[in-house]
């Protein structure tokens, strides 16, 4: 499979100053006749700026944002009382609650440099092309629509006004789209383009694009106050700014992202750890995990995101990661289970955020087939497409091996196909289903905390369940 190959940064010239910092950049240290993108990717050293103490820092600013900076569109809080008066004179759109979390993920720049729900110029590049062209010719990848459904009354309602007041789910005003531009919403060509089938039974497609409306209206966000959802986990939800000084703050020179939509079992905790000892290997000093869960929408059989949070706090606390080398927070995207088309989002979300490292493993965003007995998509698609997308070209591409349980060793290992009879594959419907019957997985499959949480949340539904419902 074709990707970045890594060079250690000691191969490299760097500056004495603590104030140097390595960043990946192309080498032409590969065969000639390779494509810039499979080249190697070696990192150089560039001294920072000092800061207002004029004391010298490592920066975690290991690779620019889309665009070159941030695009954050919250509103400072001494305009948010003007945007509420005016609010109220607008026509209104009201949310659903995955148009909102796209509200959240635009706001924080995730989507940099998009400054809104996108006009009909932007869907099409996205659609078509995967990418979007930037006013100075260059390419950013933008694989997924981001676009905001509305139907005939509403745009009626609309008329040529320019301006419209984007109302939450519960209600209140969360944002004004200015400069607004309504066109038709043909969900046949966006399904087919986005998940390469129009079968009954796509997730996101029952959730959100079904029963949308008909036209598809796009602007400039302008986002009142930061979006929280008051579930108790406001806290891990970082936006790319702060990511970025966090890692400034633990003097990070490399950065990996994981995202994952399940529970953290030892087979993904070797994968980190491996991951981090490679880079160390290669000469970085302190890298630094993103364990990035993905928190938006996700389909009705997946682990809910409480229960994952406090899993993965177990992993933390069980010392099967390194607190001190990894940082948890949650991704706010929806997921639609694109497979090898969603999956590149994943990845250019992470470079806003100064992941300059993306872990992909087997059928990144895919699932089974919603007719079929089959995957949707190839399993090894999404790392190869990944190795090439437009856009994505300053972003080390990390392949994972493949783990499994060694019944030998009776631990999670990388498998060895010399002695495949001695692995288990233990997918996460089959971990699900343990839990759900109370079986207990191989040792040394998950961290005893870690399976006691996901135990205790199939337990619980079992108990409401039985419950009679009232007459």
């Amino acid at each position: 499979m074709a990707t970045h190959l890594l060079t250690p940064p000691s191969l490299q010239p760097t500056l004495s100053s603590p104030s140097a910092a390595r960043l990946r950049t192309a080498a032409s240290l590969a065969h000639p006749l390779l494509p810039s993108r499979l080249r190697l990717a070696t990192p150089r050293a560039r001294p920072f700026p000092r800061r207002r103490a004029m004391s010298a820092t490592v920066r975690s600013s290991l690779i620019d944002p889309d665009g070159g900076a941030l695009v954050e569109l919250v509103a400072p809080p001494d305009r948010r009382a003007a945007l509420r008066a005016e609010a109220e004179a607008l026509p209104r759109v009201r949310l659903a609650p995955v148009d909102l979390q796209w509200a959240h993920v635009l706001a924080e720049g995730w989507a940099s440099p998009l400054r809104g729900f996108m006009r009909e110029a932007e869907y099409l590049q996205s659609l078509h092309f995967n990418c979007i062209r930037l006013p100075d010719g260059g390419l950013v990848n933008m694989s997924l629509p981001i676009v905001l459904a509305i139907g005939d009354a509403e745009k009626e309602q609309i008329g040529d006004k320019p301006d419209v007041a984007l109302q939450g789910p519960e209600g209140g005003v969360v944002a004004i789209l200015r400069r607004v531009e309504i066109y038709p919403h043909n969900k046949e060509e966006r399904i087919a383009r986005t998940w390469g089938t129009t079968a009954p039974g796509l997730p996101y497609v029952d959730e959100a694009i079904t029963s949308a409306g008909n036209w598809l209206i796009g602007g400039d966000l302008e986002v009142l106050e930061p979006i929280k959802y008051n579930d108790g986990l406001d806290h891990y939800r970082l936006s790319p700014r702060q990511l970025r000084n966090e890692f400034d703050k633990r003097a990070a020179d490399a950065v990996f992202a994981f995202q994952l939509r399940n529970p953290v079992h030892n087979g993904h905790a070797l994968l980190m750890n491996d991951t981090r000892r490679r880079l160390l290997e290669m000469g970085y000093k302190n890298p630094i995990l993103l364990l990035h869960p993905l928190g938006g929408f996700t389909k009705a059989d997946d682990v809910p995101l409480p229960v994952r949070m406090e899993q993965h706090s177990k992993v933390l606390e069980d010392g099967v990661l390194d607190p001190e080398t990894t940082i948890v927070s949650i991704f706010p995207s929806p997921m639609h289970y694109a497979g090898p088309t969603e999956v590149q989002w994943h990845a250019k979300a992470r470079i806003n955020a100064g992941a300059n490292f993306y872990i992909v493993g087997r059928d990144p965003a895919g699932m089974g087939h919603p007719t079929e007995k089959r995957d949707l998509y190839n399993p090894d698609h999404g790392k190869k497409v990944l190795s090439m997308a437009p856009g994505l070209e300053k972003l080390n591409i990390l392949p994972f091996k493949v783990a499994a349980y060694d019944t030998v060793a009776k631990k999670m290992a990388f498998f060895d196909p010399s002695r495949s009879q001695d692995f288990l594959f233990i997918s996460g419907t089959k971990m699900r289903t343990f839990a759900k019957n109370g079986e207990n997985p191989p040792d040394g499959f998950m961290c005893p905390g870690g399976w006691k949480v996901l135990v205790d949340y199939y337990n619980s539904l079992q108990s409401e369940e039985a419950v009679p419902a009232p007459v």
